[in-house]
């Protein structure tokens, strides 16, 4: 089984994941390969002796070899799925070996409402997260980003040219305000939902998940993501419990709020599901990861409740206050695809 993607910096999003929306607005050159297969999944393959038209097959992004003096450099834009505070990188080069670009640096943008690479124009409000660096070959090059504040773009420059395989944009989600509705797209959830509440869980409001008892089959963040999964590894999974207990997972609410409506989705988990499931909930703004796995004050939202496999649960709940963290519980272990908090911010 491969490491999940975020293995190098835990209890951080990788804000350009195609998963949450992330998506590359064009690049100077991808002659060999499509520069959008740098926010795909995984670290990307290699498959001996597959060819196109063009060359050799390769799953990442490649220029074509630089012959032109000016400019001296290529490039790729990304738009984040969701605008936040860089904290680190990784500028894969997996299977890029003889044709790794030696150096990269990587610039930062904040135009939340440019979804095309025409938006941002001749745009000079590019500052520098990550200097000219050298890059290793067929390698996860980590890198920590310069402080610079929230941003929605990315531009990935490499030296003079090459491929790279993935990039990883590390950092925190900057919580969305206002009086979003996220059910307003899915129709089952604006059935159950009442207008104008917002997934505070969510990893695009800001949510994060803080800590649980086991990870082993499925990443926890997998929990809070967008959409629906596309199959069981798109869930948080825990191994078979053989022993006494319980799973459980802490989850960081992206905002202060209300929870009026839970739901929580087992699609494609069928043999492996949980049997049943509590939620709890705490008001403890600041609060670090240790201290609520320990603490006392915990109330319950949700009482002990069945669940079934492959299917969507919507629970109505009155909290008695705000919340500022849930702990999602599941008896005795299994998969759930997605939680939601549905609520109104305090």
């Amino acid at each position: 089984m491969s490491a999940p993607d975020d293995v190098a910096f835990p209890g951080l999003v990788d804000l350009a994941a195609a998963a949450i929306g992330g998506r590359v607005l064009g690049a100077s050159d991808d002659f060999f390969a499509e520069a959008a297969n740098l926010i795909a999944p995984g670290r990307g393959v290699f498959v001996d002796g597959k060819f196109t038209e063009r060359g050799k097959w390769m799953d990442g992004w490649e220029s074509r070899r630089r012959r032109a003096v000016t400019p001296d450099h290529d490039w790729c834009v990304v738009a984040l799925g969701a605008p936040g505070e860089v904290v680190a990188f990784d500028v894969d080069t997996n299977h890029f070996l003889g044709n790794h670009p030696p150096f990269a640096s990587i610039d930062g943008l904040l135009a939340p409402g440019a979804g095309a690479l025409a938006d941002l124009g001749a745009s000079t409000a590019w500052t520098e997260l990550l200097a000219q660096s050298p890059l290793g070959p067929g390698s996860r090059n980590l890198f920590v980003a310069a402080p610079r504040g929230p941003v929605s773009h990315v531009r990935l420059n490499i030296f003079p040219d090459g491929g790279v395989a993935r990039l990883r944009v590390y950092g925190r989600v900057a919580p969305r305000v206002g009086g979003d509705d996220d059910a307003a797209d899915d129709a089952e959830a604006r059935r159950r939902v009442p207008a104008g509440l917002v997934d505070l869980a969510a990893v695009k409001n800001g949510g994060l998940a803080l800590a649980c008892s086991d990870a082993f089959f499925g990443p926890m963040n997998n929990l809070i993501m967008p959409g629906r999964a596309e199959n069981m590894g798109g869930g948080w999974e825990t191994r078979r419990r053989r022993g006494p207990g319980h799973d459980w997972i802490v989850m960081r609410l992206g905002a202060r709020g209300v929870p009026a409506v839970v739901e929580v989705d087992t699609a494609h988990f069928k043999g492996n599901y949980p049997d049943r499931f509590w939620l709890d909930a705490i008001d403890a703004p600041g609060a670090r990861p240790t201290d609520l796995i320990a603490s006392a004050r915990w109330s319950q939202v949700l009482s002990e409740t069945k669940l079934g496999p492959d299917a969507r649960h919507f629970f109505d709940v009155q909290a008695a206050g705000p919340a500022t963290h849930v702990r999602l519980n599941i008896f005795p272990d299994g998969g759930v695809s997605r939680l939601r908090i549905w609520g109104a911010r305090a």
